[in-house]
């Protein structure tokens, strides 16, 4: 496992983080990827650490604090290994979301307890509003959760990468999360790998594997199972990315399954830019599978290229069912 510095807060993580909105298990309606075993994620997580992952992304709002809760219960004893990062700003998928500054400090203390924990790494603001970001109360809380060791640093985990740009730009954000993978280079298209350079600020890739269909392994007749957030996507929009998985898969000459998987991950990595990348992790299987990419290195600039190629020519995006 490879290791890259976090922007200018100066926490090493490790290249491939674990995402851990998977492990809190099914939540209200399309907002999970259905059931889970807690005894798998506990083993996923202690895997994720013996395969050299140091980086874990988490939220209040996955499984309503139960995926901070089995982090905690992961890690007794061993905090100083990882890197935690959770969210505040949701609570829940079924319940507004509170960005005011004593929510969001309520919302640390909760989480630190649930993470059993005197500290959190990076808490994130989870989606946060513009008007949100602007208020000075806000911005005092986060400064003084720093000042007492409750957290270490803070960041945004953006809606869109175009709001990571302005968190960076407008808010001078630390930290920031927005998706990007292989069907979605927004972050680098807008202009946001340019500020978080410009800015020394650290970058999170979520969705390297756009909900696992650059594995390649998602087929037309693919049953998703209750809860899964999958069903809430329109068919067209599933064909979609099932068919234009395949074309970027046969550019980078990637086979559907582990080789997929590895291809994915290794053009996040190959941008500077980013700090680590976060697949969803539910098993120790996935765990070996997806460490392995970091030795592997950038892709070649040709595979690269041929990428963002059938980017600037296809459109990923179709629209979501109501």
């Amino acid at each position: 496992m490879h290791y890259r510095i976090l922007g200018r807060t100066g926490l090493a993580v490790s290249e491939i983080g674990f995402g851990a909105w998977g492990i809190g298990g099914r939540t209200v309606g399309h907002t999970s990827y259905g059931e889970t075993d807690d005894t798998q994620s506990i083993a996923a997580l202690q895997r994720a650490v013996e395969r050299g992952v140091t980086f874990f992304d988490t939220s209040s709002a996955y499984g309503s604090g139960h995926s901070e809760e089995l982090i905690g219960q992961a890690f007794a004893g061993q905090r100083e290994r990882v890197v935690v990062a959770t969210k505040a700003g949701y609570d829940s998928w079924d319940r507004q979301p509170d960005f005011s500054a004593g929510a969001i400090v309520a919302s640390a203390e909760r989480s630190l307890a649930r993470l059993r924990a005197d500290y959190i790494d990076v808490l994130q603001l989870h989606n946060p509003p513009r008007d949100a970001w602007q208020t000075g109360e806000l911005r005092e809380a986060l400064s003084r959760l720093t000042r007492t060791g409750k957290i270490r640093t803070w960041g945004v985990s953006a809606k869109s990468p175009i709001e990571a740009r302005d968190a960076v730009c407008l808010w001078d954000a630390p930290i920031v999360q927005a998706n990007f993978n292989m069907m979605d280079v927004r972050a680098l298209t807008c202009g946001l790998f340019d500020e978080v350079e410009r800015h020394k600020a650290g970058f999170i890739a979520r969705t390297p594997l756009c909900f696992g269909f650059l594995a390649g392994t998602i087929r037309r007749d693919a049953v998703f199972p209750a809860g899964d957030h999958r069903l809430g996507w329109s068919r067209a929009q599933i064909d979609n990315w099932i068919d234009g998985a395949a074309e970027l898969l046969a550019a980078v000459s990637a086979a559907p399954g582990k080789s997929a998987v590895h291809s994915a991950l290794r053009f996040c990595l190959s941008f500077p830019a980013v700090s680590s990348v976060i697949p969803g992790i539910l098993t120790p299987r996935e765990v070996d599978e997806n460490s392995e990419a970091s030795a592997l290195g950038a892709l070649p600039p040709a595979a690269i290229e041929a990428v963002l190629a059938i980017n600037r020519n296809r459109e990923f995006m179709v629209a979501r069912s109501a």
